[in-house]
């Protein structure tokens, strides 16, 4: 009961000094509002980026291991090493395939370079041909949005069909069905089997296929010659049977490359084998630097907008010196006046607080609308850091003040 009135008090009091000083409390609470915004906001979208970043490894799995000449952690000091590597080619598509006991898909792709497509008088330029073997859409998870995928037969016949990416369909059919169209590419006729799904906003994707001509190997091989390593470099993507670990699985393909490539017991790897758990780690670091960055600019803000809450605690002791005297005299301990000025100082620093959450709700809502692709928003989680945060600072802010108002003496209190 004791509390219920000390608090009603306390929020009478707040609200008094937001009324009666608005321009000085309005000032005052910026800097926690600022702070609030800058911490939270920073929370927001870091959280937003890791789960778009576990959506994407979920998508493409993290149990795979990718085949490249380069490595993808950085390592600028051995670069000349590893650009004298020979690109993973078919033939270790091949080998792996065909010897590798702990891998339930093999996969080999190339991108010899852009190619225009044309349909009757439209034409596309700067999609990239993709030279893919039949395991593409497994090990890719991709999701066909018009048409099919092609047959076993159609794949080892080599057949003159291909599959667009979502970009390149839109821009080269408009409204028209792209199902069953006759393109030109090169020179040649193709029929579109299929149109993918388009790529959408994935912080993980290895390649972004909207821009995407699809075509088997064994289509592509009739007129690219695909075995030379140095024009048309390529990457294998080994994907690992349910239970094996990917230690176990680089192990294996560790061994069967260097096989496949007949290198010496001493000689070196010359071919790097990545995971998609290294971009998440090199992601993870900035994500860290971005966090820590965001407390720092908050903690900033913070300390100055605690330091004018201070202020204003100290000209609300001072404006009711004798009102405190006059409580005390008639019996009011120490605690409860100590508890009406922290109270007074959290609420005033929790409405910073919900001033700097709706900040975060009116910007993220402004980004989201313009970059739909990838969405932000402020979870419970980080609504409750910034209220919790507000009312700490609320309590560290009044300390003084609130000691201070405690202490008196309340004879020299009602004389003041």
């Amino acid at each position: 009961m004791l509390f219920l009135k000390v608090f009603s008090e306390s929020i009478r009091q707040a609200w008094a000094q937001l009324t009666g000083n608005k321009l000085r409390t309005f000032l005052s609470l910026l800097g926690i509002s600022i702070g609030i915004f800058c911490i939270i906001g920073v929370l927001s979208a870091v959280d937003s980026l890791e789960d778009n970043l576990s959506g994407s490894l979920a998508k493409l799995g993290d149990d795979t291991v990718y085949i490249d000449k380069w490595p993808w952690k950085d390592n600028s000091s051995d670069w000349w090493e590893y650009f004298q590597r020979p690109y993973p080619d078919h033939d270790d598509y091949v080998a792996l395939k065909e010897r590798m006991p702990t891998a339930s898909l093999v996969s080999y792709w190339t991108v010899p370079g852009s190619k225009a497509v044309k349909y009757k008088k439209n034409s596309v330029e700067g999609g990239f041909l993709f030279v893919t073997t039949y395991e593409f859409e497994r090990i890719f998870n991709i999701t066909i949005d018009k048409g099919r995928y092609w047959t076993n037969s159609e794949y080892n016949g080599g057949t003159d069909k291909l599959m667009l990416g979502a970009k390149i369909s839109e821009e080269l059919f408009g409204a028209l069905e792209p199902v069953g169209k006759t393109i030109k590419m090169g020179g040649r006729k193709y029929e579109v089997i299929g149109v993918l799904e388009p790529s959408g906003g994935d912080l993980i994707n290895p390649l972004d296929f909207d821009d995407a001509v699809i075509v088997t190997y064994n289509n592509a091989a009739r007129f690219i010659n695909l075995k030379n390593r140095s024009q048309f470099g390529g990457t294998v993507g080994v994907k690992a049977k349910d239970g094996v670990s990917t230690q176990q699985l680089q192990d294996d393909i560790r061994g069967i490359m260097r096989s496949n490539r007949r290198l010496r017991p001493r000689e070196k790897d010359n071919f790097a084998l990545n995971e998609l758990s290294m971009m998440a780690d090199a992601l993870g670091n900035f994500f860290g630097v971005l966090n820590m960055m965001g407390w720092l600019i908050g903690g900033f803000s913070i300390i100055v907008g605690a330091i004018s809450v201070a202020n204003i605690m100290f000209v609300s002791v001072k404006e009711r010196t004798s009102l405190i005297g006059v409580k005390k005299a008639l019996g009011a301990r120490q605690f409860v006046i100590l508890l009406e000025f922290l109270t007074e100082s959290v609420i005033l620093c929790i409405i910073g607080g919900l001033m700097g959450l709706i900040l975060v709700v009116g910007i993220t809502s402004i980004i989201n609308t313009s970059f739909e692709s990838f969405a932000i928003s402020l979870s419970l989680k980080n609504a409750i850091i910034g209220i919790i945060l507000s009312a700490s600072v609320g309590i560290i802010a009044g300390a003084i003040p609130a000691g201070q108002a405690a202490k008196m003496d309340p004879v020299d209190a009602m004389r003041s």
